[in-house]
């Protein structure tokens, strides 16, 4: 598919992300009502009906579409070659407490492969954007990763150490803590962000759904930075994720992985 093809797909996104944000922000800071999920992770009104609002526009805008969200599953022909990613609300965690580090999340497949990646902050209004062969965009101006090419320089984040459940793994994180300059909490989408505009080199999660990081391997990829899993493999699908800039991409798959 070339690029300008493209753009229509990428101004969709960054349009139905803000829109949602603004639902997720009448919410955001008050005394919401929240409910619990089987696998006990947290879920709020803001959550469900920003995730409607994004289905509904996929669905009036682009019918022949496929879609998956977080809240409500899968949608639409599976034999699209068409298929969005939604989190309406990626880091509810942060939500539910009044911390701003939330983000809404939209990413488009195409004949498997990411192409399409928008990640919006409604409170920070921090919008972050890029398609194939269109640059990472930052609010307007252009994102690129670090040039940091110093592991005992770099400023690196996980989303939580819990989730490390593998030796081997929690191995390779600590490994690559122990190398690194500063380590610190900057979770979920937030963290993901902060690689793509310089401002950390690595961002890890040891669990990981395809749609809490869907809208990243264009993002990471068009800011000059890698988007895939601990081992060095590229996409959303591994169940974990890695970002980091390029010039360091190397020495931290090796510090992960022994």
């Amino acid at each position: 598919m070339k690029t300008n093809t493209l753009t229509p797909f990428y101004q969709f996104a960054i349009e139905t992300a803000y829109q949602a944000g603004r639902i997720t922000l009448a919410y955001f800071q008050t005394d919401m009502q929240i409910a619990w999920k089987n696998n006990q992770t947290p879920v709020t009104q803001a959550d469900q009906q920003a995730e409607q609002f994004i289905r509904d526009q996929i669905k009036k805008k682009f019918p022949g579409h496929a879609l998956i969200g977080e809240e409500f599953g899968s949608e639409g022909p599976e034999s699209s070659q068409f298929r969005w990613f939604i989190d309406p609300i990626d880091g509810t965690k942060s939500f539910m407490r009044g911390v701003p580090l939330y983000a809404v999340l939209i990413g488009l497949e195409i004949e498997g492969e990411v192409k399409v990646g928008c990640a919006y902050f409604p409170a920070l209004d921090e919008m972050l954007a890029a398609a194939q062969g269109m640059g990472c965009w930052w609010n307007g101006r252009r994102a690129r990763v670090s040039e940091v090419n110093r592991l005992d320089q770099a400023f690196i984040s996980i989303t939580s150490t819990h989730s490390i459940t593998e030796d081997e793994k929690r191995t390779g994180w600590e490994r690559l803590a122990r190398r690194c300059y500063f380590q610190a909490g900057w979770g979920d989408a937030y963290g993901y962000l902060l690689v793509a505009t310089g401002r950390l080199e690595a961002m890890l999660d040891a669990k990981m759904n395809a749609w809490d990081c869907a809208p990243f391997p264009p993002i990471l990829e068009e800011a000059g930075g890698y988007f895939g899993d601990w081992k060095g493999q590229p996409g959303i699908h591994h169940g974990e994720a890695l970002a980091t800039n390029g010039m360091l991409k190397d020495e931290v798959l090796q510090c992960l992985n022994g």
